[in-house]
């Protein structure tokens, strides 16, 4: 029996409630389609640098190199500077394991309404990937006399040919098994130099798959077409922080932000890839059993797909679907359902 080593990295707020029924809807599959599951629990997060000054141990990151993967819930805390979280966790994972491809599914699921009153299910179905590596948010600059007159601040995106090939790569290939269409979100006609650059090399990239449209589209239009017509979407090719924004949007049509997925992945699997809601922490909900479970749970879906267990996977997605589809909500989609009623239906869709 194949066995899958799996880091389960809490954070904070709601992770503790979100991470556990993911877990059990894991552990559900395991047993059914016979691979086993290694767990071990983490508490890091802005909690664990609350006690210890850091966001993980020293040897965070090489403990986490010897697992399969990573299975994260969300980190952050309103007494704790807001921006520590991605730079002592979450970038510093995605760089050091190469987790260059953010995957952020946006698909509106059987008995959900969108705020997009007249999109339905064939509307809104289409998959973001966002460049996770480099871009916007290297944390490449400095400030100098902030507290003078002649006080200065910059950041500097960076974008290698590297990088952008990488991404765009993956971007064609998943189109071709999907829609085969693609999608280049980007702002050139402002950012000359880098995304100008950007448009240039994946326009390349784009000339190796023939058999994928390919077009290109300013992130303005881009925001007000995933309003008022999602439907011309099918892989989404962009930028760290235009993807990092634009996803939340795709949450956001999707019904609730609790509902999203997203990968954080090493396509050539020589690092462990990270797994994650793409929902905060929310500790104002914390411990009352009314956090959303269903983002966390696909999540798992996309980390047993990435390890090669497709079938569990896609039993995950069916059970979730059949769940909403019943009409049982938690609080963001205006119903009452609780965490754990959520995570039993979808686990007795499952067995059933």
């Amino acid at each position: 029996m194949k066995e899958y080593k799996i880091a389960a990295v809490h954070g904070d707020g709601i992770g503790s409630e979100i991470i556990p029924p993911g877990l059990r809807v894991l552990n559900q599959v395991a047993k059914k389609f016979n691979f086993g599951l290694e767990v071990k629990e983490f508490d890091w997060g802005a909690g664990y640098y609350k006690k210890h000054g850091d966001f993980m141990p020293e040897d965070g990151l090489d403990i986490l190199s010897r697992y399969d993967a990573i299975y994260f819930g969300a980190v952050g805390l309103p007494d704790v500077d807001d921006t520590l979280p991605a730079m002592m966790y979450t970038f510093k994972v995605r760089v050091h394991f190469k987790q260059y491809i953010n995957l952020r599914p946006v698909k509106l699921l059987p008995g959900i309404d969108s705020p997009l009153c007249n999109k339905g299910m064939d509307d809104i179905d289409f998959v973001i990937i966002r460049e996770n590596n480099e871009g916007e948010f290297v944390q490449n600059g400095k400030i100098i006399h902030p507290d003078e007159p002649h006080g200065l601040a910059t950041d500097t995106s960076v974008f290698t040919r590297k990088g952008i090939e990488q991404v765009a790569h993956y971007a064609f290939k998943l189109a071709r098994k999907r829609k085969k269409r693609v999608t280049n979100v980007t702002k050139s006609n402002t950012l000359i130099n880098t995304l100008a650059y950007w448009d240039k090399v994946i326009g390349e990239v784009a000339e190796q798959y023939s058999d994928v449209e390919y077009n290109q589209m300013y992130v303005d239009n881009a925001s007000a077409s995933f309003v008022l017509r999602p439907e011309v979407f099918d892989v989404v090719l962009t930028t760290n922080m235009i993807g990092d924004i634009l996803s939340d949007l795709g949450g956001s049509i999707m019904g609730s932000l609790g509902l999203g997925p997203s990968g954080n992945i090493n396509p050539e699997k020589d690092y462990p890839s990270m797994f994650e809601p793409i929902h905060g922490s929310a500790p104002d909900i914390a411990g009352k059993n009314l956090a959303n479970p269903i983002g966390t749970i696909w999540s798992g879906a996309l980390m047993l797909e990435h390890l090669g267990e497709v079938e569990a996977a896609n039993a995950i997605v069916d059970g979730i679907k059949k769940t909403t589809a019943s009409g049982l909500k938690t609080k963001d989609l205006g119903g009452d359902a609780k965490t754990d009623q959520v995570t039993d239906q979808i686990i007795k869709n499952i067995d059933s």
